[in-house]
């Protein structure tokens, strides 16, 4: 080394660390690539995408050419620092020397270009691969070689290295909705929105969004003439369930539509037969349905309203096209009116007086709270099953972080209640 100047030496061993720091930041950056961020820019012809995705199919490969591109550098640069410090300093100077360049590589190759690198992937990530590529194709027979015994020891631990398409290039719900919820302004608030409640479906059942019975709006074919008429005049629906005497003894389903060509004719002609003559065949839902294969189902069918019965074939109420919507859109009907019939009203000090057959999913996606939903369906069964009895007056209690007031009780149900969110 006498004969080399000290200049020229201590020029190498800059130009190694340099060359060491490239190797760093290009292995943080390929790894800490979004690859569905890759993916999307690849197929819009991004030539840097294209190349780390082709790259990054082969992890085992592109690991093995930075590890051995940067141990050569760093071997080479501990062998030049130890020969300028001996003959600096003596003995002492490869004591001098490892510590000299520990610190320099630390700093200067590792922690800074890799801090880099995590901060700005695709900057570092995409022009590395200029060098990397044809570096990958020079080096080839010896990344074979440590690629084929790294993926052996893998093998023996029961990592399989050759599958790469497997879980990792999929996202479960759970992460989806973390990647939904971490969008930020990128998605409108309304949205997103949308996009959980999509997430949410496979989570409730068509149970958990009928129409109980006890409010289903039918035509009974058992009634004069005039009072289905009056009827159909006053309806708000534009679709009915028509039935004799029970619902239970559904007919069909009777569009509005089809009533005013009967009306057309005149009213004389509004009869049973020629009602049923316009109707058409019910359709019935197994109450435990998942709304994802509700709305297949619907779609596939070509229906908007369905029977949703039990396992004894008892009709539990009806479930409409609108219902499984408004879980992904929210309501349509809502009005920005108050009305006397709204089940859920604000009063004073964050209290609400809720109509006790209101359903726990409406409740908690129209307060965003978190009443559970894994048990009774209403905010009455809510209360019953914590009580385990009707209550017989006014009584309050807790459930969980919410204090309920029971304002009005009947034979059989709750019929409302105050709640209130209390800290939790």
């Amino acid at each position: 080394m006498n004969e080399i100047p000290l200049g020229l030496l201590f020029a190498l061993l800059a130009l190694l660390i340099a060359i060491s720091a490239f190797f760093s930041s290009s292995e943080t950056s390929m790894m800490a690539l979004n690859r569905y961020r890759l993916r999307h820019q690849a197929k819009s012809g991004h030539r840097g995408a294209k190349r780390a995705m082709e790259m990054l199919a082969r992890p085992d490969k592109l690991i093995g050419v930075i590890l051995i591109g940067n141990n050569l550098v760093n071997i080479l640069a501990s062998v030049i620092a130890g020969a300028v410090f001996t003959s600096l300093y003596g003995d002492a100077g490869l004591a001098y020397a490892t510590i000299a360049l520990t610190l320099i590589i630390l700093i200067f190759a590792e922690v800074t270009p890799k801090t880099i690198a995590a901060l700005h992937p695709e900057k570092i990530a995409f022009p590395a691969t200029l060098i990397l590529r044809p570096l990958l194709w020079l080096l080839a027979p010896v990344v074979w070689l440590v690629s084929s015994i790294s993926n052996l020891l893998a093998r023996l631990v029961g990592v399989e290295t050759t599958d790469q398409g497997g879980e990792a290039e999929h996202l479960a719900p759970e992460e989806l909705r973390s990647v939904v919820f971490e969008s930020g302004a990128l998605l409108p608030t309304k949205h997103k929105g949308m996009l959980l409640n999509v997430l949410d479906l496979d989570q409730a059942t068509v149970e958990d969004i009928m129409i109980p019975r006890n409010e289903v709006v039918g035509v009974d074919l058992d009634h004069s003439a005039e009072q289905i008429l009056a009827q159909l005049a006053e309806s708000s629906y534009t679709r009915l369930p028509v039935y004799r005497g029970d619902i239970n003894q559904v007919v069909g389903i009777l569009h509005l539509r089809r009533a005013a060509q009967i009306l057309r004719d005149g009213p004389e002609k509004l009869t049973a037969d020629t009602l049923k003559a316009h109707l058409n065949d019910p359709y019935f839902v197994p109450e435990a349905t998942p709304l994802p294969t509700l709305l297949m189902n619907f779609q596939q069918k070509k229906r908007r309203m369905g029977l949703v019965v039990d396992e004894y074939g008892e009709v539990m109420g009806i479930v409409t096209l609108e219902d499984l919507l408004e879980e992904i859109v929210g309501d349509f009907t809502a009005s920005p009116v108050p009305s006397d019939d709204e089940e859920i009203v604000a009063q004073e000090d964050g209290w609400y007086l809720i109509d006790g057959g209101t359903s726990i999913r409406e409740i908690n996606r129209t307060l965003h709270w978190e009443l559970p939903t894994d048990g009774p369906k209403t905010l009455n069964g809510l209360i019953m099953e914590h009580l385990e009895s009707i209550p017989e007056g006014n009584i309050s209690l807790y459930l969980q972080t919410y204090l309920i007031e029971i304002m009005e009780v009947s034979e059989k149900m709750i019929t409302s209640a105050r709640i209130k969110q209390m800290g939790g």
